[in-house]
């Protein structure tokens, strides 16, 4: 069984701890903001051991072609303005809840069907929140 294994290459870094301030953060706020995504936050994971990110970013879409869209244009911006490509990214069958994981940062794009149903916030409620909506 090789699933642990995988996870040993996925801790988030100690060198280059991310800010709200950080390009990267910043791009993907504006990338989800020019798509129209909706109740934005970010949940600031830092002083929370067991996380295994700094941030998530997390938006809803209406409808599974505005997910696709957010997603795809948050992974062009921070292709074509921070040079990063994902880590991984899951959820693009569906389109339900696309995750991208930059590894420190982790964009969750969700239905608001699915937010409800799997209250990321409250899960992470230890976690300060902002609010990202224009």
């Amino acid at each position: 069984m090789e699933p642990l294994s995988v996870l040993k290459g996925r801790e988030k870094s100690t060198i280059t701890r991310l800010t709200r301030n950080s390009k990267i953060f910043k791009t993907i706020i504006k990338a989800i903001q020019d798509k129209k995504g909706d109740h934005i936050i970010s949940l600031d994971l830092r002083k929370i051991a067991e996380a295994s990110a700094d941030f998530f970013v997390v938006c809803e879409a209406s409808s599974t072609t505005q997910v696709k869209a957010i997603c795809d244009f948050v992974e062009q911006e921070v292709k074509k303005n921070c040079g990063e490509a994902p880590y991984k990214h899951e959820g693009r069958q569906a389109l339900q809840w696309v995750l991208i994981d930059y590894v420190n940062i982790v964009v969750h794009v969700m239905h608001p069907e699915a937010r409800k149903f799997y209250k990321l916030e409250e899960m992470w409620s230890d976690a300060s929140m902002q609010m990202h909506d224009l």
